[in-house]
């Protein structure tokens, strides 16, 4: 049987093998997880269609396009058979004769004691424990790991050992060219010595002009996975394709902060989840956007495609990249339904388990840089969108209240939005809508 890369969305033509779990020659079941697809959008789990033998045709770290075939699975190899036979070669084996068996255990000893004498002249009685990144750059550079002392705990050979080595050998190479060159010289040519110096002059020039890769300095190059290419492309595109613009302003958390802790243990013994801070975003986002329509629009071709309905985006940082899951509806939801829904999308994403319906869409979103402890930022705008909503990291300030300095919990917020489709007074506004919301939350209904 085939294993192919299935179809996965319309938009995705090719997949990553991230990581094969299952091993080539391993025994797999029928509907157990085999391998790790990673799209530029979504990871797909790919399971076994039947129990057998698994052989892996494209190795982990192989982009491929969809349909083609990764590994097929030999159904007549089962777990059953593959014992029958070990049985039949282990009786076979005891069923040989006395003097075949003590002739392959001799030379079983003569081959370990070859074995044990070259370990032996190379590093001693015990050989020391090699760093791979050490062994990668001795392979590189020729370095014999045997004649390199190890500095490191037990005798481990490390990078800056190899280096070392590369360095003496350096030093000790250019005398024996040097005294050759001076031998050259004293016979050679002025038409020869020219020819010589302008190729001198061409490797100086040679090396100083190469990439830093390939100098003696360590650096390690990897393939960019699909959805930090993704993202890469849809940054620039931010960047590129709109007229963006960021404005900002401050809210005093004093109220959300009371009302959280009021109210916590409430919320949290009827509906299992804690109050965050998000739930009043969103739900603030959503009146602000009621207001002002543009915000929650997008622009396609010459015409203004108005949305009258409210997909919030909540980014989320994973070890991958950024993701934007949606709260489809998000008007619809409740304190409780928000919350319980993003601690959702946000543990899916984290586990590399979100669909690409689960990301696809969105009118508006909103980014917390404050969790990173970000106290101001301005936010790209996630295309064909024109807004997006930057939280940032609450800090206690003295701001002028009633006229007297006070100290209260402030936030910065910043809004990136289009020029091409908000004014400025519109984005002004909104912004303003918002901080007033979160400020005098009496109007953001709390379902307890």
């Amino acid at each position: 049987m085939e294993v192919k890369v299935p179809e996965i969305g319309e938009s995705i033509v090719e997949a990553l093998v991230a990581n094969w779990i299952v091993e080539d020659g391993a025994e797999v079941a029928q509907d157990e997880i085999i391998c790790e697809l990673e799209t530029d959008k979504v990871n797909v789990e790919l399971p076994a269609d039947a129990s057998g033998i698994l052989h892996i045709k494209v190795k982990a770290g192989e982009t491929v396009d969809i349909g083609t075939v990764i590994a097929t699975i030999d159904e007549d190899a089962g777990g059953t058979k593959e014992s029958e036979t070990k049985e039949s070669e282990t009786k076979e084996s005891r069923d040989k004769g006395s003097k075949d068996q003590e002739s392959e255990d001799k030379e079983s000893r003569d081959q370990e004691s070859e074995d044990k004498e070259s370990r032996d002249q190379k590093s001693g009685e015990s050989a020391p424990a090699i760093n791979p990144a050490a062994k990668k750059l001795a392979r590189e550079k020729q370095i014999d790991l045997a004649e390199v002392e190890g500095s490191g705990r037990a005798g481990r050979i490390t990078v800056e050992d190899v280096q070392k080595a590369v360095e003496t050998s350096k030093k000790s190479a250019p005398q024996a060219g040097e005294k050759g060159q001076e031998a050259e010289t004293s016979t050679a040519k002025p038409a020869d010595k020219a020819d010589k110096a302008d190729k001198a002059d061409k490797a100086d020039k040679s090396a100083s002009e190469q990439p830093a890769e390939e100098s003696e300095r360590p650096v390690t190059r990897e393939a960019m996975t699909p959805i930090r290419q993704r993202i890469a492309e849809r940054l620039l595109q931010a960047r590129q394709q709109t007229a963006m613009l960021t404005t900002f302003n401050e809210a005093d958390m004093s109220w959300v902060k009371k009302l959280r802790s009021r109210h916590q243990k409430h919320f949290t013994e009827k509906h299992g989840i804690k109050l965050g801070l998000m739930s009043f975003f969103v739900k603030s986002c959503i009146k602000a956007l009621q207001e002002y329509p543009a915000v929650n629009a997008r622009i396609d071709g010459t015409d203004i495609v108005y949305h009258h309905y409210y997909d919030i985006g909540i980014a989320v940082g994973t070890d991958r990249g950024l993701v934007v899951p949606i709260l489809r509806d998000a008007d619809q939801l409740t304190f409780a339904e928000i919350e319980q829904q993003i601690a959702e999308l946000a543990s899916r994403a984290q586990s590399r388990k979100l669909t690409l319906a689960e990301l696809e869409g969105g009118t508006f979103t909103i980014s917390n840089g404050g969790i990173y402890g970000s106290l101001l930022s301005t936010p790209l705008i996630n295309p064909p969108q024109c807004g997006v909503l930057g939280m940032h990291a609450i800090q206690d300030r003295a701001v002028v209240h009633d006229g007297e300095i006070v100290v209260r919990p402030i936030m910065n917020l910043a809004l990136s939005y289009d020029h091409r489709l908000i004014d400025g007074r519109e984005a002004v506004g909104f912004l303003k809508l918002i901080k007033e919301y979160i400020e005098d939350p009496s109007e953001l209904f709390l379902e307890l």
